[in-house]
């Protein structure tokens, strides 16, 4: 006789994901796969330690979780989440439950979630709430990953599961089904239920959920004006709050055009909004009140669908677009399926199960018999087994594994600060010096430093998009609309204190400058206003440059047409003044460069990179190939002549002699500013050839501001979010002004920029990378990079 193997013993879970009080779907989800979870291992949930929730929290806002959340994770920084998989890995857990959706764990920055798979130590079960048919290939890698990672995988649809295997590659034997969990309720009359809500003796259509236009309400209501014609006293309520990113972005722009449409309908006395956050008890009366349950959602790529599943779980007569879930869920008579956008047709079905109450009771019921498989208990206990089959098959594979392939180690990249950055900032812009970490209004304002603050907001808000740092991005664009002299079309540079301007116009590199921020505003505006504003004001300092035949102006402006050409890639003014530029700056290089000496002028001064950078931006997005072999050189050579023979460290050339063709660097007076440069240009470079060596150089340049420096002392103040302004002969200058402080921000965003557009596991800051064929393959598709753009790429 063969004697049955033993499933090993569940001692706890850890969950992973967004959690109640945040409004969102996977939040409800995680909360009542826990709930389940823990009921059913006899422990209820927050009363013990069997069931443990580590919670992705919003920067700004926070949360306050209850008891049962016991770690936290900050959704866009990294260090959170190495720092999640040491708190599991030393949790009395011994499986960890993972809601994988791209959009709440760190973005499209995968580098986060895999920074937390690549460290755990334990077998791991994901729930993809979301699979894309047409990934672009950095989502498509981090997919690949989070499964490779993943001891089991669980999909909510087959479709889910197909795609798996076909699109991603993903091993059939680890893919397994299970239900969107449902709450247990009685199949019940809905008159029973309709007095409460004010529409008893009315047939009631329901649609529930957070309001986004994708939702597709507009349709419901033009559908519920169709069957009006019929049953005047319909009664279709929309239940829910506006999605909080949706009103965070647009106020309640989709409701108020929701009531619009009501009123031009006459459907004032039909349509009821209930704008609040539900229970689930309130959510459940209001689904056993309803007699036809809609979803008119307007695309087919939902692969799962909440809301949708707890209409069928109670018993709901469903008329629904033919999204992917829906498909399954309503397939063989559990519910009607009318085409997208066909509101006439969707009334037309509705009508119809009003007319026959027995159709409709028998598409009731088939739902309902459906959802006794869905109940939370029965979803529940498939997931305690699937997490005893996980371990089972992790304790089979892990003496084999090597867990240093997985492991990442912690980063020395310090995280983002901004509070030195506040700190010198008032409500008319950026001051310019600072008294030690004070700041020194004496010397007033400039362009220059409130041009590089709109660059690093703008970088921030891409990254991170921290509502917080707005007043900030705010601030400095105003700072530039008022320093913009509209008469001589150029840009004022320097304010005192008292608000007056000392020039009618700044230097030609001011004015360069000031398009390399206006353009990363329009690249990265957080609102409409802000673009439009940002938009206007480079427009109109655009002409300007072509009389500034200057390298240095030349190459800030190129960069700052770069960024916004991100935004609007078809401006032809734009690209045209791009050709003008590149062919100047390429031309200057060509004409002054040796073999030994290749570069525009017979000194290198500051912010030599920028010159390099900007060909190199050029020649990719001209796919002029002697600009980009041009910009590499020049670059490359200006990394070997200021890296130190001995160590490797960089050794900057100073502001106290420069460097002149056939004399020696100086060393006396080196800026933050060039290195920032260098570290946006290797940046560049990386992306544009996946060479290692310029990500190398990038990690170079961030130990420079960190300590690994002529004078092996720190700029960076981890104490004052600071940075110190440049190193003397034997010392770093201990004041933290404007310049050198914003150099570190900008150098250390690129630093994050460049980690979420590669997004793979590194082993270290030497740079050695796992998959160097999809990195590579990642780098050379514009659609992988940051530039997304229609135009991006295109000559």
């Amino acid at each position: 006789m063969t004697k049955q193997k033993q499933m090993p013993e569940l001692l706890g879970v850890g969950f992973i994901g967004s959690y109640m009080p945040r409004r969102c779907g996977i939040a409800t989800f995680t909360h009542d796969i826990a709930t389940s979870v823990a009921g059913l291992m006899g422990q209820p949930l927050g009363q013990g330690d069997k069931v443990q929730i580590v919670a992705l929290n919003n920067v700004l806002e926070g949360y306050p979780y209850p008891q049962q959340v016991r770690f936290e994770i900050r959704d866009r920084f990294r260090d959170d989440y190495r720092e999640a998989a040491e708190f599991l890995n030393v949790a009395p857990i011994n499986v960890i439950s993972l809601q994988h959706e791209f959009g709440i764990l760190g973005g499209e920055d995968i580098s986060c979630i895999l920074a937390l798979l690549g460290n755990l130590k334990k077998p791991v079960v994901s729930t993809l709430h979301t699979v894309l048919e047409k990934p672009n290939p950095r989502l498509k890698l981090g997919m690949q990953k989070v499964c490779e990672l993943s001891t089991k995988v669980i999909v909510m649809a087959e479709r889910a599961r197909k795609m798996l295997v076909d699109i991603y590659g993903v091993e059939k034997d680890k893919i397994r089904f299970v239900h969107h969990g449902v709450p247990d309720v009685p199949f019940a009359d809905s008159s029973f239920y309709k007095d409460q809500f004010h529409v008893e003796g009315r047939p009631v259509a329901l649609t529930f959920g957070l309001l986004s236009p994708n939702k597709g309400i507009e349709h419901g209501i033009d559908a519920i004006a169709e069957v009006a014609k019929k049953y005047p006293d319909i009664a279709y309520i929309v239940l829910g709050a506006t999605h909080p990113e949706i009103k965070k972005e647009r106020g309640e722009e989709y409701r108020v055009s929701l009531e619009r449409r009501v009123k031009k309908h006459g459907l004032t006395e039909n349509v009821i909004f209930h704008n609040r956050y539900v229970s689930l008890e309130q959510l459940c009366e209001f689904l056993l009140a309803t007699d036809i349950y809609i979803t008119p959602y307007l695309t087919k790529e939902q692969i799962v669908s909440g809301t949708l599943a707890y209409a069928a779980g109670c018993g709901k007569a469903i008329v629904s677009t033919p999204y992917w879930y829906a498909e399954e869920i309503l397939a063989d008579g559990r519910g009607h399926i009318v085409p997208f956008g066909k509101a006439g047709e969707m009334g037309k079905k509705i009508t119809e199960l009003l007319d026959d109450d027995l159709k409709r009771n028998q598409m009731r019921k088939k739902a309902y018999l459906l959802g006794r498989e869905m109940i939370w208990d029965v979803v529940g206990q498939t997931y305690i087994d699937i997490f005893k089959e996980a371990m089972d098959t992790f304790a089979t594979i892990a003496p084999h594994f090597n867990l240093r392939k997985r492991i990442v180690p912690k980063p020395s990249i310090p995280e983002v600060n901004l509070k030195h950055l506040r700190t010198m900032t008032d409500d008319t812009g950026m001051l310019q010096h600072a008294v030690y970490g004070t700041p020194d209004r004496r010397h007033g304002y400039c362009v220059d430093d409130n041009t590089r603050a709109l660059v690093v907001v703008a970088q921030n808000w891409r990254l991170f998009k921290d509502e917080s740092v707005l007043p900030l991005f705010q601030t400095y664009l105003s700072f530039m609309h008022y320093a913009f002299n509209e008469e001589a079309g150029r840009f004022r540079n320097f304010m005192n204190y008292e608000r007056q301007w000392m020039e009618a116009v700044g230097s030609p590199d001011s004015h360069g400058r000031a398009l390399w921020g206006l353009g990363a505003a329009v690249a990265f505006a957080p609102n409409e206003p802000a673009l439009g504003l940002a938009t206007r004001l480079f427009i109109q300092a655009m002409p300007a440059v072509e009389q500034l035949d200057i390298p240095r102006t030349n190459a800030f402006a190129l960069i700052g047409i770069h960024e916004y050409l991100r935004r609007f890639s078809g401006a032809s003014d734009a690209r045209r003044m791009r050709e003008l530029l590149a062919k100047r700056l390429y031309r200057s290089f060509q004409s002054h460069g040796t073999p030994d000496w290749p570069w525009c002028e017979d000194i290198l001064t500051y912010c030599n990179a920028k010159l390099p950078h900007a060909l190199i931006l050029a020649g990719r997005w001209m796919q002029n190939d002697k600009m980009l072999i041009q910009g590499l050189k020049s670059l490359d050579w200006l990394f070997e002549i200021q890296t130190d023979s001995r160590d490797g460290h960089l050794t900057i050339i100073g502001n106290e002699g420069w460097y002149k063709k056939g004399g020696t660097p100086a060393k006396t007076d080196q800026q933050c500013i060039d290195v920032e440069a260098l570290i946006a240009a290797a940046r560049e470079a990386f992306l544009v050839t996946g060479e290692q060596k310029w990500h190398d150089r990038m990690i170079k340049g961030i130990s420079w501001f960190l300590g690994s420096n002529d004078v092996n002392e720190p700029l960076y103040d981890f104490t004052t979010g600071g940075c110190r302004d440049g190193l003397h002969h034997s010392s770093s200058n201990q004041n933290q002004g404007a310049e050198s402080t914003l150099a570190w921000l900008m150098a250390l965003h690129n630093i994050y920029t460049i980690e979420q557009n590669t997004a793979v596991i590194r082993k270290g800051t030497t740079g050695e990378v796992e998959n160097e064929e999809e990195l590579a393959k990642m780098i050379n598709d514009p659609g992988a990079t940051e530039l997304t753009g229609s135009g991006a790429g295109k000559k």
